[in-house]
């Protein structure tokens, strides 16, 4: 049986700067439950101290949850999420990676479609959203102004 997630965190911090925050997670595509990316992403706000404002962390949680569900529903094999928050700027980098090598494509609201509106959420939600190739697939990231 696959280990579920593989998990790092660390701090990153140049001589005299405020340390910027990583967590990432690897997943095999049948193991990671949508559920364990919203918790980690709660739980690294509150690791940087940012329980304040709650409706930034729901729209992270929202994003990830979203990021996610695309790579379970479209991408064959391991997948990643990476968390990276920098205080200095307020800004938190969400990024999903996987084997697809499909970009995904944000579609204009259709209310009588059913699925294909979860991108278009997380575009609403974040201040940028940038899908990138990658040497066997892609990266999405989602990125999310703190001071909303």
């Amino acid at each position: 049986m696959a280990h579920p997630l593989r998990k790092q965190a660390a701090a990153e911090r140049p001589p005299g700067s405020t340390p910027t925050l990583h967590y990432s997670a690897t997943w095999d595509i049948d193991a990671l439950r949508i559920a364990e990316a919203r918790d980690a992403v709660q739980a690294f706000l509150l690791q940087a101290g940012l329980t304040g404002d709650r409706r930034v962390t729901q729209d992270a949680q929202l994003i990830v949850s979203e990021l996610v569900t695309n790579t379970i529903r479209h991408a064959p094999g391991p997948s990643g999420l990476q968390l990276r928050l920098t205080p200095g700027d307020r800004t938190l980098s969400i990024t999903v990676w996987d084997t697809s090598p499909e970009l995904p494509r944000v579609q204009a609201p259709e209310p009588r479609r059913v699925g294909g509106h979860g991108l278009h959420l997380v575009n609403t939600l974040s201040d940028r959203l940038e899908a990138a190739p990658l040497d066997g697939g892609k990266r999405v990231t989602a990125t999310l102004s703190l001071d909303r």
